[in-house]
């Protein structure tokens, strides 16, 4: 995860995560990415169900529950497992996370415990009924899924009119008082959208948004034709930075991040550096706190029936399960290979990746798309767009 407006705008210094100890438990969550410690935001896919077909969907949702979804009292057990553990966030979702009807219970028992609970959803589901309740519990954070606009978005989820329900959705949070923001998977076909996904940022008032680059897993397989060139990555991460950057100097503010490949963070370092090399300094200094990629050490994910994987996109290997042992555990003395491997992913990687300058600060990028992409999951990541000049091996 990169944070544009906070590297490209100044909205963060160093000295901000430093004033907490850069401790996960004391950091406020806008800088959680820049904390010591790492101790992960967990993902839970706490169901496979979904009201509707989106066409990327990471997780093969369907229309029905499956029967080995971990049951109420699994998951509080789960949770109690994660709060003693010290995991900062816990993000419900799915398949969509509000067709398991006891995720609220769910959710205010995690708060309860300490924990900061936040949900991605599509939205459509979300009533004022369902945006009070979420208030009630105390949910911090309600992330909707909005991929371009009205005709592209509703050719995503496969469901026409998702684009007005998931608007009323946000809406309906706005109006119960819930933080919300919007998460965009970019590729050929809503790319074009960008600038007019920044507007509706700054009509309807919606403070944050999550552009987020195609993983090869899922159903996003499938649409592995669709992912950007190099050069359109390029040029749509500059687009990102431009728009994050005229709504900050309009005093309209807004927190935009990057997800999925941290070749984001050099690109807006090396852009910095050209234009204002003090800045870049400390967008420097910001990058080495964040680490880079954290698959496998910073996040993990557990899944519906209680698999544990190094983040929400791996689902061919798991790590474990939750009913046998918790997740505290599986993480902290990995007894699998390529747990163990992730958590010091440096070491491994090869090619350009091995030999790159930013190596400390990317971490080696995505391993779970190079795998996929290669067959190899310590091969370069092929998302990475910057050339052989911008890493360091024509030098």
């Amino acid at each position: 995860m990169i944070g544009i407006s906070k590297l490209y705008c100044g909205t963060v210094e160093p000295s901000d995560a430093l004033r907490y100890g850069r401790h996960s438990g004391s950091l406020p969550s806008h800088l959680l990415q820049f904390s010591k410690d790492k101790k992960p935001v967990v993902v839970w896919n706490c169901t496979r169900a979904c009201n509707l077909k989106c066409i990327h969907c990471y997780a093969h949702a369907k229309a029905t529950c499956e029967d080995n979804e971990l049951t109420t009292e699994e998951g509080k057990a789960l949770i109690d497992d994660l709060a003693a553990f010290g995991a900062p966030v816990i993000l419900f979702s799915g398949g969509e996370p509000l067709m398991r009807k006891d995720m609220p219970e769910l959710a205010e028992y995690a708060v309860s415990k300490g924990m900061r609970a936040v949900i991605s959803t599509n939205g459509t589901l979300i009533t004022r009924e369902v945006a009070q309740n979420l208030k009630r519990i105390g949910l911090s954070y309600v992330g909707i899924s909005m991929d371009g606009m009205e005709d592209i978005h509703d050719h995503f989820r496969g469901e026409k009119g998702s684009f007005k329900a998931s608007l009323e959705g946000i809406k309906n949070c706005q109006e119960a008082g819930i933080k919300v923001g919007l998460r965009f998977t970019m590729n050929r076909m809503n790319v074009k959208d960008i600038p007019a996904v920044f507007k509706l940022l700054e009509e309807h008032d919606i403070p944050r948004i999550c552009f987020y680059h195609l993983v090869y897993a899922g159903r996003g397989v499938k649409i592995g034709d669709e992912v950007l060139s190099h050069e359109e990555t390029r040029k749509a991460v500059d687009l990102i930075a431009t728009e994050a950057k005229r709504l900050h100097d309009m005093g309209k503010s807004k927190e935009v991040l990057t997800v999925d490949n941290h070749a984001d963070g050099p690109h807006i370092y090396l852009r910095m550096l050209e234009e204002d090399p003090e800045r870049a300094k400390e967008v420097l200094e910001l990058l080495e706190m964040n680490e880079g990629n954290s698959s496998g050490h910073g996040i993990g994910c557990v899944s519906w029936d209680g698999s544990v994987y190094a983040d929400q996109f791996w689902r061919h290997h798991s790590f474990g399960n939750v009913r046998q042992t918790p997740f505290s555990e599986i993480w902290t003395k990995p007894e699998d290979d390529l747990l163990l491997k992730l958590k010091e992913k440096k070491k491994h990687v090869t090619g350009r990746c091995a030999k790159c300058k930013w190596l400390d600060i990317c971490a080696g990028n995505f391993r779970v798309r190079a795998e996929a992409a290669t067959g190899d999951v310590w091969a370069p990541d092929p998302e990475c767009y910057l050339t052989d000049e911008e890493i360091g091996l024509s030098e």
